[in-house]
């Protein structure tokens, strides 16, 4: 095996022993006249219907459409034909909640499961939800019992609202076997995704914010000489750490690139239904998660909240100090825009984002930038704040890094209210199955869905340079998730009841800091008194033992 593949594979999470087990194998294939392309294959007919689905559409044919959803789906349907007979399911009416962000999620979701209600007999009516208005329509129904959905598109964050008062139904073996789930990366293997030591969710994503920035800046003559003319320490490129994101955001101010205005990081002050409060967080966690140190959040024996000490204190600073550096109305941008119509349209050079922008970049309709983007895990920081000495501490290593997991994911989550009917229950979880299936797992990663990878067999190169994906390109996009989720500091997200209360809250104060009512300390102190009503509201002892199982303290 070469150390290139080794290394490789490391990456993404395989054991030693899996690697070299992998190696065995291929040795005796390639002894055999047989070539097994892909880590994880199954077999040769496997590889031809993955092979098949990433042309479709193909890449730079632009954005795929309902029907090119419905080809993949229905290719992707042999694992159900296998558990589930024709016509089984006839009569059988289920609902879905999930988001439509961006034509997105349940847009493809119901292209995906036309083929399966076809087969099946079953019918499905939608839920669809922006983004802003997802977490407050699945509160309201966690909150008054009043659960109105069969199959719920839900991140991990929410498994201690919804699985931890039992409104989701328990995962049947047979989906087990269908989806292998061993296949997912490690992070996200067990106790995500489940409770009290049952499984509930069938993941279609893994989540991670990476760095996304545009190469053709930190390689411009220009900008170099401009750069070293005013002084700046170090040479032009890429900003590593937090504090040269800030000197180079600070620097383009004025410039221009290619006859363009030049504008450095984009930040996301609107509001986004909790959602934004993760992009603070991807500022914050180099400065807040200290390597010796689980905890980011809260203090783990306390609940006491971190959100007001010095480093996440900075963090906030630090937007109020580089928005008038950045767009002229960034103050009004939310996540979607500074991803999709601000940097994907050629507006900035620098965003933090899922794997979105990654899969968009070349594949979506609405991008510019395919030839210019790069990706890296989340910049760093030159100190850490220590939240158990009080002090900021230099690691000999090196800038500390602490790549954020922000929401570990969406998942697919079926209701306990189906468990009463078990011809109902057997369909919802088809459903779900599908949708979490292996190959169709690739085709949502390679194309814009709003999902990334969360599979180690989604992390073969080839697969992605035979669906025309250029092989600098897709090895730098797929290393910067790789590296985030196997970072040895990665910020893991609490997964605690009322998570998306204290994210709601925070976005309601941090709104007020960044519009100059308030200063980033005043605003953070008020984020910790709200952060300790709702801990006292929701059982601060309970909120600590889970808040500790979640860390694995």
């Amino acid at each position: 095996m070469k150390v290139s593949e080794f290394e490789r594979m490391m990456a993404i999470g395989l054991s030693r022993r899996a690697i070299l087990k992998t190696g065995a194998s291929l040795g005796a294939l390639a002894a055999a006249g047989t070539m097994l392309g892909a880590v994880g294959s199954a077999s040769a007919q496997d590889a031809s219907l993955r092979s098949q689905i990433l042309q479709i559409p193909g890449v730079g044919k632009g954005s795929p459409t309902d029907a090119d959803w419905q080809k993949v789906g229905e290719l992707c349907l042999n694992a159900t034909k296998s558990a589930v007979k024709q016509g089984e399911f006839a009569g059988v009416e289920l609902s879905f909640m999930g988001l439509n962000n961006q034509n997105l999620h349940n847009v493809i979701f119901r292209g995906f499961l036309k083929s399966w209600e076809d087969y099946t007999g079953a019918k499905i009516s939608w839920i669809d939800l922006a983004q802003a208005d997802y977490n407050p329509r699945l509160q309201q129904a966690i909150a008054t019992g009043t659960v109105d959905f069969d199959i719920l598109e839900m991140g991990a964050p929410f498994e201690g609202d919804v699985c931890g008062k039992g409104l989701a139904s328990e995962m049947p073996d047979w989906v087990k076997a269908q989806i292998d789930m061993d296949d997912y990366v490690d992070y996200l293997k067990a106790p995500v995704g489940t409770w009290d030591g049952k499984t509930y969710r069938i993941s279609v994503d893994g989540d991670c914010h990476n760095f996304n920035y545009r190469a053709d800046y930190f390689t411009d003559a220009d900008l170099a000489k401009a750069w070293k003319d005013e002084g700046h320490e170090g040479e032009w490129g890429v900003p590593r750490t937090w504090q040269k994101v800030q000197d180079v955001t600070k620097f383009l101010k004025g410039k221009t690139i290619g006859g363009m205005e030049a504008i450095g990081y984009l930040d996301a002050p609107k509001a986004w239904g909790g959602f934004g409060f993760y992009f603070l967080g991807s500022r914050a966690t180099a400065y807040a998660k200290h390597p010796d140190d689980k905890a980011w959040l809260f203090d783990v024996d306390t609940m006491k909240p971190r959100i007001n000490n010095p480093a996440w204190v900075r963090a906030i600073q630090d937007v109020i100090d580089a928005l008038p550096s950045e767009s002229g109305d960034q103050l009004n941008a939310d996540p979607g825009t500074t991803a999709f119509q601000q940097f994907l349209a050629g507006t900035g050079s620098m965003v933090s984002w899922w794997g979105d922008v990654g899969s968009g970049a070349r594949t979506s309709d609405t991008s510019v930038i395919g030839d210019s983007v790069a990706f890296d895990i989340l910049p760093g920081s030159d100190d850490v704040y220590n939240s158990k000495t009080g002090q900021w501490d230099k690691l000999p290593s090196g800038p500390n890094h602490a790549p954020n997991m922000a929401y570990l994911g969406w998942g697919v989550y079926v209701m306990a209210r189906v468990d009463s009917d078990e011809k109902k229950k057997k369909a919802a979880w088809s459903a779900a199955a599908h949708l979490g299936g292996k190959d169709l797992a690739l085709w949502m990663a390679a194309y814009p869905s709003g999902f990334q990878c969360y599979r180690k067999s989604q992390f073969d190169t080839k697969e992605w340079v035979e669906a025309g994906y250029d092989e600098a390109f897709i090895s730098n996009y797929l290393a910067s998730q790789s590296n985030s989720y196997n970072h040895p500091n990665a910020a893991i997200e609490p997964r605690i009841p009322g998570i998306f209360q204290y994210y709601s809250v925070a976005e309601d104060e941090l709104a007020k800091v960044f519009a100059g009512q308030m200063t980033a300390q005043e605003g953070a102190d008020a984020i910790a008194v709200s952060w300790e009503k709702i801990t006292d509201q929701l059982g601060r002892d309970k909120q600590i033992a889970l808040y500790k199982a979640s860390l694995g303290v």
